[in-house]
């Protein structure tokens, strides 16, 4: 595993591009990627593998058969776990987030277990101005939650973009 944290957490992502997305997301941002099992696709989707497009190499990705796998995992190497939710308990802005941390994303469809959320030493939610809608897409809020967690803890100076003029 790799010396830099936080961490991200996929528990039984459900659609392809989504994780493809989140991992391309990992790969530049150079955060490990966990997914729990079971998930809704195969390793060798050909949509996850487009979604990532030629960045897997770059993705240290890491895969759990089951949650208490990876709950071992977790306990091993330390860190709290943060759990993204619509029912998070707190503005993932106001988290003081630390760089043993593990960030907690559910399925598209049901989102993190209520035996998930309980255990979390926080949880999240990112706010949104129209109620009307339920949630964002899984690959916006793990990237708004890794790219917050990141600006805190003074992890974004890498390079700047290329000059297009």
């Amino acid at each position: 595993m790799r010396a830099f944290v936080p961490r991200v957490v996929l528990v039984h992502p459900q659609i392809p591009p989504n994780t493809g997305n989140v991992a391309r997301t990992c790969a530049a941002m150079r955060t490990e990627l966990h997914l729990v099992s079971p998930l809704g696709f195969e390793l060798s989707d050909r949509y996850l593998k487009r979604a990532g497009l030629d960045y897997w190499p770059f993705v240290e990705l890491y895969c759990h058969d089951n949650w208490e796998a990876f709950l071992a995992v977790s306990r091993v190497h330390g860190g709290r776990l943060i759990g993204f939710s619509t029912s998070g308990r707190h503005l993932y802005t106001h988290i003081a987030f630390r760089d043993d941390d593990w960030l907690l994303f559910g399925s598209e469809s049901s989102g993190l277990p209520a035996r998930t959320l309980a255990i979390c030493d926080a949880t999240a939610y990112i706010a949104m101005a129209e109620p009307g809608v339920r949630s964002l897409n899984l690959s916006v809020s793990a990237a708004v939650g890794l790219l917050e967690a990141r600006r805190q803890l003074g992890h974004l100076d890498a390079r700047p973009p290329a000059d297009n003029d």
